[in-house]
């Protein structure tokens, strides 16, 4: 029997149909950016935490798709606050 821990890996974790999910630090590792614009992204409503998974210890998780989601967001709010600012 393969130990839950045997698909999590720095870069995310795979469920059953192969869709990858993130703790709050992996997704930072992934999408290169600091834990704080992840966190940020939560507070914002980027990423809807009732949407999110717990993991084994009960972490929040994001697939990532959502994780691409709320960077596209984030993303297309910094380009219009600029064309406001500018």
């Amino acid at each position: 029997m393969p130990h839950p821990l045997d698909n999590v890996s720095r870069h995310g974790r795979e469920d059953a149909e192969g869709g990858l999910w993130f703790t709050i630090r992996e997704a930072a590792a992934f999408t290169g950016r600091d834990a704080q614009t992840i966190y940020s992204w939560e507070r914002r409503g980027h990423l809807n935490r009732e949407d999110a998974r717990t993991d084994e210890r009960g972490r929040r998780i994001y697939s990532q798709q959502q994780i691409a989601a709320a960077e596209r967001v984030a993303r297309l709010n910094t380009v219009a606050a600029r064309r406001l600012a500018g």
